[in-house]
């Protein structure tokens, strides 16, 4: 069974656009798991345009599943991991500017940061998830930082799926094989969607979880918020 993680940083940003506090972020979470979610995912940023820091002190004690928090590991998003103690931290190499996660780690040149980084998140006993490109030197790299899963970065799958979906599932069938033999669980996350969703869980062996947002929740526009966390998991079936 691959888990779907309900990102909610959209709803977020609704929430701030109006400056109060409506849609309420924790009752969408709560109506997200009830729906189907099997877990929560939210990514803080520095200039807190969507999700707040606060918001996840709020989340961690109400959700039922599980909560993984996203971000890049400076100072401050690491003594919130420390506070809040999440089930899962994915951890990304984001620009405090970057409008959104498009690459991942480079667990070679990073290997000494990424380890020390690591072994203070598992101190709280989060598993640590590394954000990455589907390369086999790069995930052997997250193996040898001691991370415990990867989360493929997606964006190159979505874009050329629609003109060749065997060539866009390639590098990511053919090293999740090699990630599972290194003993790594797979994440997947970004622009995965209800024509690309399914293609990609067939053909990526022991797909643990993915992390779905932006697409689910434009979705839900036209589906129903309901309606369509459950067509998401039909796909993961």
């Amino acid at each position: 069974m691959t888990v779907l993680s309900v990102n909610i940083n959209k709803i977020a940003l609704i929430r701030n656009s109006r400056g109060d506090d409506y849609p309420n972020l924790l009752q969408v979470a709560k109506d997200c798991e009830s729906f189907g979610a099997q877990g929560i995912t939210v990514h803080p940023r520095p200039d807190e345009r969507h999700i707040k820091y606060s918001d996840c002190y709020e989340l961690k004690e109400n959700i039922k599943t599980e909560l993984n928090i996203e971000g890049y590991p400076n100072e401050k998003f690491l003594q919130l991991i420390q506070e809040v103690r999440p089930h899962q931290v994915t951890l990304v190499p984001d620009l405090p500017n970057a409008l959104t996660s498009d690459n991942g780690w480079d667990t070679i040149s990073n290997a000494s940061f990424l380890r020390d980084i690591i072994f203070e998140i598992k101190k709280t006993g989060a598993r640590v998830s590394l954000f990455i490109d589907p390369i086999e030197q790069l995930i052997e790299g997250a193996a040898d930082v001691r991370a415990d899963r990867i989360e493929y970065y997606t964006g190159p799958y979505a874009k050329i799926f629609n003109d060749n979906p065997e060539h866009a599932i390639r590098k990511y069938a053919q090293t999740a094989i090699f990630a599972n033999h290194l003993g790594l669980g797979i994440n997947a996350g970004h622009d995965l969607n209800l024509k690309n969703l399914k293609f990609f869980k067939n053909h990526i062996p022991h797909l643990a979880e993915v992390s779905i947002g932006h697409a689910l929740f434009c979705d839900a526009l036209y589906y129903g918020l309901e309606n369509t966390i459950q067509m998401y998991r039909r796909c993961l079936a």
